[in-house]
């Protein structure tokens, strides 16, 4: 089966709105470039080479601690955990932690700040949270809120900040959300029966919250593995109509294998962040096509609360 075109400049097919999500996951390359602004202040709160450091969240946030503590690790910054938050191993010690809550209210991270006497930083889009008031600081990130259930530019714009903090040059990658935003998804992606991520080494988050996304938002059929470890097992359900998208770098002889299955593959080059945004797109275009309300995916919302 041919690879299918990844975008196309075709416009968007006309609807009765506009979603709150589209509006704000359009806006990350500008909220990129508003958190390299803070990368000053931020690095004073942020680990210092050396540290051993935990990295929690939950759900999306989850997947950016991931790829950062596996980008810090491989910058030789120091021992880098990353776990969701009811999942840390109270038997390991660290030197820092960093939390990520979009809204500073989430219940998990909550907790373990609360039991912790380990320094900590909190990256929030909310001042001032309840998460806040057991972090020994905090980072702000209010330009990168958002009004809809389903995390974009909050998670992008913290792992930007992030990925700037290890003295990466994020330029080529604010230049590749721009192109991917200023296309359509084809209908090829938007169409496809089954999909499945995958990434090696940071972008393995990368691929788990871009599985994520398309579950929120299109109640899709949708995995995320390593690429290593896709052949061993998974690629069984490869087939024609579905589909594999690429977060990054794939190993030799992946593509060739995929093909023979007849399932299409999709591995644009761009920068893995801007791939993800790319996504974000796809999964509003898909839950389009599917009748559903990207704003208001069932189940779910904006942050999660647990009680006793």
């Amino acid at each position: 089966m041919p690879t299918p075109t990844v975008a196309s400049s075709a416009t968007k097919t006309e609807t009765s709105r506009t979603s709150a999500t589209e509006v704000e996951l359009r806006t990350q390359p500008d909220t990129w470039r508003q958190a390299l602004a803070l990368l000053p202040a931020a690095l004073t709160q942020l680990p210092r080479p050396e540290e051993r450091v935990l990295v929690v969240g939950c759900g999306t946030s989850w997947f950016m601690a991931m790829a950062y503590a596996a980008l810090r690790e491989a910058a030789g910054q120091g021992v880098t955990d990353a776990a969701t938050a009811t999942e840390a191993s109270p038997a390991r010690r660290y030197d820092r932690i960093v939390a990520l809550s979009r809204s500073g209210t989430t219940s998990e991270i909550l907790d373990l700040l609360r039991a912790t006497q380990t320094p900590s930083v909190l990256i929030t889009a909310v001042a001032e949270g309840p998460a806040a008031a057991h972090a020994g600081s905090e980072i702000v990130l209010d330009f990168a809120d958002e009004t809809s259930v389903v995390q974009t530019r909050f998670a992008t714009t913290a792992l930007a900040l992030l990925r700037a903090s290890l003295e990466e040059d994020l330029t080529a990658a604010i230049a590749d959300a721009e192109a991917v935003l200023a296309l359509e998804p084809s209908t090829e992606l938007v169409g496809a029966e089954q999909v499945t991520f995958l990434g090696t080494g940071w972008t393995k988050g990368l691929a788990d919250e871009a599985a994520l996304k398309m579950r929120e938002a299109t109640q899709s059929w949708t995995e995320s593995y390593y690429a290593m470890e896709y052949r061993h097992g998974p690629i069984a359900i490869a087939e024609p109509g579905r589909l594999i998208y690429v977060l990054g770098s794939a190993p030799e002889n992946l593509e060739a294998q995929v093909a023979a299955t007849g399932a299409s593959w999709v591995a644009s080059g761009l920068d893995p962040l801007a791939q993800l945004v790319a996504v974000h797109l796809w999964a509003v275009r898909r839950a389009e096509q599917r009748g559903l309300d990207p704003d208001s995916p069932r189940h779910l919302t904006r942050a999660v609360h647990l009680t006793p």
